[in-house]
C-alpha cells in the first residue's frame, strides 16, 4: 500500500515504553510510564454506530462513563473500521491488514472465514514481550473446534472465553460458551431459559483477568456482542420504558448503556488496583450501526451526520467511535487524523516495546496518544465489500446495490466508492459504477462530484486496483514448527522449526529449542543458535525425535518449539506447537475409511461427517451421500479446506473412491468448486479436475502399496469456500 510516512523521532522513548525494565528497580520518584509498559484494554463493540455515544452527539441513549473517558482522553473523529461487516473488520483489526490483503475479507455465507498460521495478531506481538493476553467475548473465526490455527489460543491469546462463531454470538443467552479449548455449559440457559446474559458473564471474566494479572503487563481484548441484534430481554431496559419506543428500540438503547456500564466497571477495577496510570484503554466498534431485529437507527441518529449503515462503504458504515484513555499516558484532546483500525497492531507494538511484522498496512498512532501533533500518515485508506446479506436502509443508501461487490478509497479529503454489477473483482474498471465525494465540504456524501473531477476519480480507482491482491504472501514472523502427523514408536522422525525476523530491525542472540513429552528422545541435527537475524532473515533448526517403543498407539502428543532473541525493545519469545500422533493399528482387512480411526482430521467448517448407514444413525452420522440421485451408504463429508490422514502401515493395496460436490450441497448452491488430492506419505498420488455440482464426481483408483499414511485433501478451487461441501463416497482400502 503506497503511503507517506512522517516519523517522530523517539516517540516510543517519549512514552518510556521501549523496554520491560524490572519494576523493583524503580524508586518512588520514578514516573509510572518509565517503570513498565502499559497494560492494554481494548473494548470492541459490535455494530456500535458513530453517533451512538454522547461524546459523538447522541441525545437519547445514556453513556456517561464513555463520555467522561472521551473528555479525559483522546477522541478520534475520523477513525475507521476496516470493513462494513464484522468478520473482515475484526480480521483486519487483529492482523493490521486491510481488506485488500487480509485473510478474511467477507462475512460468512456458508463456512466461516478462518485465520491461518501465517496471520500474526497483536496478541502474539505483545505476548512475545511478556504480556499476559486474553480475549473475552465474540471471536468469530474458523470452525467451532479447538486445536486449529484459527482458534484464539493458537493466535496469541492465553485465555479465551466466549463465542467461537458469528452465528453463536447472536444468542445472548447461550447454552454454552467456549473456555479455551473446552465448551462450558450454562445450565441456567438450558432448554431456551434466559438465566445468564452472556455480556454479563464476559464482564465478570474480564474483571477476574484484571485481578489475576494486576502485577504484570496484560492485554485484554474485550469483545461483548452488544449492541448487535437481537435486543430482547436486555438488563437495564426498564430505564427506557415509558418513552413510547418499541421493545426492540428500548432494548437497543439498553445494550449501548450496558456497554457503557461495562467499560465503567473495567475502569473502576483498574482504579481499585491502582492501575489507571499503568493502562491504556481503547474503545471502538467493528462497523457502523445495524437495523436488524426491529431496531431503528434513525430514531437514535445512530450514524450521526454520516450517510449509511452497517454493510455500506459510505462513512456511516465504516467510520466508528475511537476513544483512547490513560491518565499520564494519553493526552486529552480531539484528533482528526484518518485512523483505520489496522493501526492498532503497530500502535500496541510500539506501546509495548515489541517488534511487529513489517508487511502490515497499519501505521503506529502511539505518538498521538502521547500528545504529538502528528504521526505517520497513510497515503490512502482502502475498503472492500463482498456481502450477501441485505437490509432495507443499507440497500436504499446503496441504491439497490447492497449485494454488489464494492470498494472505497479515501485519500486526504477525497473519497471514491465504486460498485461492480457482477461478483467479479477482475471486472474492467470501466464497468464499475464510480462515485466521488469531498469529505471536507460534504461529510454526509450527498453530492457526487466524479463528473467535475474525473482525474481525481480515476486516480482513486487506480489506488483501489493497486490495493487489492488475490493472495497476499506474508513475510514469516516468529516461530513456526513443522512436524510429521505420525510418529511411530521406536522410529525417529524429523521435526523442524524456524525463528523468522519479519520486523524491519535486526535481532540478536537468536535461539531455538524443542520440548517433547517425557521419555521421548530429542537430538538436534544442526545449529540451533544465530548471533544475528537481519530483517527478513530466519534461523532454522532440526531435531530427530523418537517416541519410546512402548508409546500408546492412536494417541496425540504435543511438541513445542520456542524461539528467543533480543529485539531493539528487549528480549522476545515466540512459541509454536504441533501435535504428532502415534498411529492407530493398521487395517488387517479391506475397510471403508469411515470405519477406520483417522490419525488427524482438519476440516474447514464443522465436523467431518461419517456416513456409516445411509444417514440413518442418530449419533455421529452424516447426511446421506448422493451423486446424481444415486445414494451411497459409506463415505466422508468434508468442507474445503480439509485434510484427513489414515494409517495404512504399508498394508494397503488399492484405494478407491468417488469424490465430488454431492447432491445435498448442490441444492444449497451451484457456486461450489473444489479440487481433491490424495497423498501417500510424501508423494502426491492423485489430483482431480475442478469438481462442481455440474461436473459430477471424479473416480479415484490408486495403487497404495507401501504407503504408511494416506491423506485425503480437498481444496477450494474458485476463491469462494462458502459452498464447498464435498464428499468422498465409498472411500475404501483393500489390504494386501
Amino acid at each position: 500500500m503506497p503511503r507517506r510516512r512522517t516519523v517522530l523521532a523517539g516517540s516510543a522513548a517519549a512514552l518510556g515504553l521501549t523496554a520491560l525494565p524490572d519494576p523493583s528497580a524503580a524508586t518512588a520518584a520514578t514516573p509510572a510510564s518509565a517503570v513498565r509498559p502499559p497494560n492494554v484494554v481494548l473494548v470492541l463493540a459490535d455494530d456500535l454506530g458513530y453517533g451512538e455515544l454522547g461524546a459523538y452527539g447522541q441525545k437519547l441513549i445514556a453513556t456517561p462513563r464513555l463520555d467522561r473517558l472521551a473528555a479525559e482522553g483522546l477522541r478520534f473523529t475520523d477513525a475507521y473500521s476496516t470493513a462494513a461487516v464484522c468478520a473482515p473488520s475484526r480480521c483486519s483489526l487483529l492482523t493490521g491488514l486491510h481488506t485488500g490483503h487480509a485473510t478474511v475479507r467477507a462475512n460468512p455465507s456458508g463456512a466461516q472465514g478462518a485465520l491461518t498460521a501465517e496471520d500474526t495478531t497483536f496478541a502474539q506481538v505483545l505476548k512475545a514481550r511478556g504480556y499476559r493476553t486474553a480475549v473475552i467475548g465474540k471471536w468469530g473465526f474458523g470452525p467451532e473446534a479447538a486445536g486449529q490455527a484459527s482458534h484464539p489460543t493458537d493466535r496469541g491469546f492465553e485465555e479465551f472465553y466466549g463465542y467461537l462463531t458469528h452465528g453463536h454470538a447472536h444468542q445472548y443467552y447461550p447454552e454454552y460458551l467456549w473456555h479455551n479449548g473446552t465448551k462450558e455449559t450454562i445450565p441456567v440457559n438450558a432448554g431456551g431459559k434466559q438465566g445468564a446474559y452472556a455480556p454479563e458473564l464476559f464482564a465478570r471474566r474480564a474483571l477476574d483477568f484484571i485481578d489475576a494479572h494486576r502485577a504484570e503487563p496484560f492485554l485484554l481484548l474485550l469483545t461483548p456482542n452488544t449492541p448487535h441484534a437481537p435486543s430482547d430481554k436486555v438488563p437495564g431496559s426498564e430505564a427506557y420504558a415509558g418513552r413510547g419506543w418499541s421493545a426492540a428500540n428500548q432494548g437497543h438503547a439498553a445494550q449501548v448503556t450496558f456497554l457503557d456500564t461495562l467499560v465503567g466497571r473495567v475502569v473502576d477495577r483498574l482504579r481499585a488496583h491502582g492501575l489507571e496510570r499503568d493502562t491504556v484503554l481503547l474503545v471502538t466498534s467493528d462497523n457502523g450501526p445495524h437495523e436488524e431485529g426491529g431496531a431503528n437507527p434513525e430514531l437514535f441518529d445512530s450514524n450521526g451526520p454520516l450517510r449509511g449503515y452497517k454493510r455500506n462503504l459510505y462513512e456511516g458504515g465504516i467510520r466508528v467511535p475511537l476513544i483512547a484513555w490513560g491518565p499520564g499516558r494519553v493526552t486529552a484532546g480531539t484528533i482528526a487524523r484518518p485512523t483505520p483500525l489496522t493501526d492498532l497492531l503497530p500502535t500496541l507494538a510500539e506501546l509495548g516495546g515489541a517488534p511487529a511484522p513489517a508487511d502490515t498496512d497499519g501505521l503506529s498512532a502511539a505518538p498521538l496518544l502521547a500528545g504529538g501533533t502528528d504521526a505517520a500518515r497513510h497515503g490512502h485508506l482502502y475498503w472492500f465489500r463482498d456481502e450477501q446479506g441485505v437490509t432495507s436502509r443499507a440497500n436504499k443508501e446503496d441504491q439497490g446495490r447492497a449485494t454488489w461487490l464494492a470498494e472505497a478509497v479515501r485519500r486526504e479529503n477525497y473519497k471514491a466508492v465504486r460498485f461492480a454489477p457482477v461478483r467479479d473483482h477482475s471486472l474492467p474498471d470501466d464497468q464499475w459504477q464510480v462515485e466521488l465525494y469531498d469529505l471536507a465540504t460534504d461529510p454526509g456524501e450527498r453530492s457526487d462530484v466524479a463528473g467535475r473531477h474525473p482525474s481525481t476519480a480515476a486516480a482513486l480507482v487506480a489506488l483501489m486496483r493497486s490495493s487489492w491482491q488475490d493472495a497476499y504472501p506474508r513475510t514469516p514472523f516468529g516461530t513456526r514448527l513443522t512436524a510429521p502427523s505420525l510418529a511411530v514408536p521406536g522410529r525417529p522422525a524429523t521435526v523442524t522449526a524456524t525463528l523468522a525476523n519479519g520486523s524491519p530491525r535486526p535481532w540478536t542472540a537468536a535461539r531455538l529449542t524443542l520440548a517433547a513429552p517425557a521419555g521421548w528422545a530429542v537430538s538436534a541435527t544442526g545449529p540451533t543458535t544465530a548471533d544475528r537475524l537481519a530483517p527478513g532473515a530466519r534461523l532454522t533448526a532440526s531435531w530427530q525425535v523418537t517416541p519410546p517403543a512402548g508409546a500408546a498407539p492412536g494417541t496425540p502428543w504435543p511438541l513445542t518449539a520456542t524461539g528467543t532473541a533480543t529485539a531493539p525493545g528487549g528480549p522476545v519469545t515466540y512459541t509454536d506447537r504441533a501435535t504428532v500422533t502415534t498411529p492407530p493399528p493398521a487395517p488387517t482387512r479391506d475397510s471403508y475409511l469411515s470405519d477406520l480411526v483417522w490419525i488427524s482430521a482438519a476440516n474447514g467448517w464443522g465436523p467431518v461427517e461419517k456416513d456409516t448407514s445411509n444417514g440413518k444413525n442418530a449419533a455421529g452420522d452424516g447426511t446421506p451421500i448422493a451423486f446424481g440421485g444415486t445414494v451411497y451408504a459409506k463415505g466422508l463429508g468434508v468442507h474445503a479446506p480439509s485434510d484427513l490422514a489414515y494409517h495404512l502401515g504399508g498394508r494397503g493395496g488399492r484405494f478407491t473412491a468417488l469424490v465430488g460436490i454431492d447432491d445435498f450441497s448442490a441444492r444449497q448452491s451451484t457456486a461450489g468448486a473444489t479440487r481433491a488430492l490424495v497423498h501417500g506419505d510424501d508423494r502426491l498420488l492423485y489430483i482431480s479436475p475442478v469438481l462442481t455440482a455440474a461436473s459430477g464426481p471424479a473416480t479415484v483408483d490408486l495403487d497404495v502399496r507401501g504407503v504408511r499414511v494416506l491423506r485425503l485433501v480437498v481444496q477450494d478451487a474458485n476463491g469462494n469456500s462458502g459452498f464447498d461441501h464435498t464428499s468422498w463416497a465409498l472411500a475404501r482400502v483393500t489390504v494386501v
